[in-house]
């Protein structure tokens, strides 16, 4: 049977695609502010409506004590694969709102960008998902492959209760693979497929040096400074080069293959307009390109620090206490933990006697995922991205973390092929985010044919890995 029928359908219902994610933007579902869980709750009964009305079964809310998940599923392909549709419907707040030109609560289309917060991360291409399921049902009354839709209400805040759903619900989400609406494209001229991400471990780093702040007259000069030995700790973890300075983290990190440093070269990549693009200053481990850095080397960043005075005018004082949140994008191979533990021990070993080190929210990471060059998702992506681009696709790997990936492989043994439609340069988390408008119809093609492409392997081909529930279903 043709795809190009469930096609034609989309893209003569372009308009009704765009009101329908236009409606789904306007929610105001923040995950992270209490303030929001009004806008939450609406956006939940949004997707419930949503996919009851295209004819999906078994739809219901997976409660993992958090934020819920949305759940529905097509199971009527008997022998096709069954592949999870990822996506999520919580985003990140719009603060701050002054630096907005437009509500971000209310989609405004120029200059070919739809502008809204959500617009990129993910509505955009969560709704292309959706309406591509609906077409299938619409136009043919069936789906190639057997569909069960998961749409996450917690992934930016780093999926907290996404384990707890797992294990309640963990029969339900039995699959052989997952297609993800998050992840986006590295290019918007070269056709890419993900195949990877970096992982993420993280830690908040408290130093003591008193019991109380002090007066920098009276005390100036004879004690120390928390801030000054915070600095100290943090001015370590990098050598005089950029590299990071901590063997045991560095020892766990693989050397690049042949083919990961082909793949990272084959994506057209100005290094000097990268960081001229947003007025930075270049720096990083020698020896490896940008590209290479950014997706297949550990990067460790501080991302906040702080103590003593930080409001307007002066106030004389000796910090007695200052607190530092850093994060370790981890490379492929490097053990979350095991990281997180290196990093510990070094900070340690870095503070100068007499000073107090302690360590809070430790962890909560997620490894790097790698999807394997010749798996089914992977060979269907090709064909399809070959087929409409005209162009022969090149594997990239994503610089940030997707948890979903590492979590879903670790408890249900699904890999992953991540098949968003944004861009890089639309503004995920900061004020004016958008959605470049093209992306739609592209999306809209590109869907339907790697749903088709799928349905033409059987589901021994997927050779999905042991899911937990499957260790406990033979170990009783």
């Amino acid at each position: 049977m043709s795809v190009q029928p469930v096609i034609d359908h989309l893209l003569a219902r372009h308009a009704a695609v765009l009101d329908r994610l236009y409606a789904f933007l306007r929610l105001p579902s923040v995950s992270t502010d209490p303030a929001y869980a009004q806008g939450m709750q609406d956006t939940r009964r949004f997707l419930l409506a949503w996919l009851n009305e295209i004819g999906l079964s078994d739809v219901k809310l997976l409660d993992g004590g958090g934020q819920p998940a949305v759940y529905g599923a097509w199971l009527d392909a008997p022998g096709a694969p069954t592949i999870i549709i990822y996506g999520h419907y919580d985003v990140q707040p719009p603060d701050p709102l002054a630096l907005w030109k437009t509500p971000p609560f209310e989609p405004t289309t120029r200059d070919g960008r739809l502008y809204a917060r959500g617009a990129s991360d993910v509505k955009g291409s969560t709704t292309i998902a959706i309406e591509t399921v609906a077409a299938f049902l619409a136009v043919n009354g069936r789906c190639p492959v057997n569909i069960k839709l998961f749409i996450e209400g917690e992934e930016e805040t780093g999926s907290p209760s996404l384990h707890a759903i797992i294990e309640r619900y963990g029969p339900l989400l039995q699959a052989d693979a997952m297609i993800s609406a998050d992840g986006g494209r590295a290019s918007p001229t070269v056709p890419t497929i993900n195949v990877g991400a970096r992982g993420l471990t993280k830690l908040e780093l408290v130093v003591r040096t008193a019991e109380k702040e002090l007066h920098s007259g009276r005390y100036g000069g004879s004690v120390r400074n928390a801030l000054h030995e915070l600095a100290a700790i943090i001015a370590t973890l990098h050598d005089a080069d950029g590299a990071i300075a901590i063997p045991a983290l560095m020892d766990a990190v693989r050397p690049l293959s042949e083919r990961d440093r082909h793949d990272t070269a084959a994506l057209p990549f100005d290094e000097a307009a990268f960081v001229a693009d947003i007025g930075g200053i270049a720096a990083g481990e020698p020896g490896y390109s940008i590209r290479e850095r950014l997706t297949l080397r550990p990067a460790i960043d501080v991302n906040g620090m702080w103590g003593g005075y930080t409001g307007s005018g002066s106030k004389t004082v000796i910090p007695d206490e200052a607190r530092a949140k850093i994060t370790i994008r981890l490379a492929p191979g490097q053990d979350p933990n095991q990281a997180a533990q290196a990093l510990q021990a070094h900070i340690l070993a870095a503070a100068r006697p007499g000073v107090a080190v302690s360590f809070e929210a430790i962890g909560g990471g997620s490894p790097a995922s790698t999807l394997a060059a010749d798996h089914p998702l992977v060979q269907a992506a090709t064909r399809v991205l070959r087929t409409s681009s005209g162009q022969e696709p090149v594997h990239v790997r994503l610089g940030a973390t997707v948890p979903i990936t590492a979590i879903f492989k670790e408890t249900l043994g699904l890999d992953t092929l991540m098949f968003g439609f944004n861009l890089p340069d639309e503004d995920v988390h900061a004020p004016n985010e958008f959605f470049h408008l093209a992306s739609i119809p592209l999306g809209l093609q590109a869907w339907p044919m790697l749903l088709e492409e799928l349905g033409r392997f059987p589901a021994t081909a997927f050779c999905a890995g042991q899911s937990r529930f499957d260790r406990a279903s033979k170990a009783t």
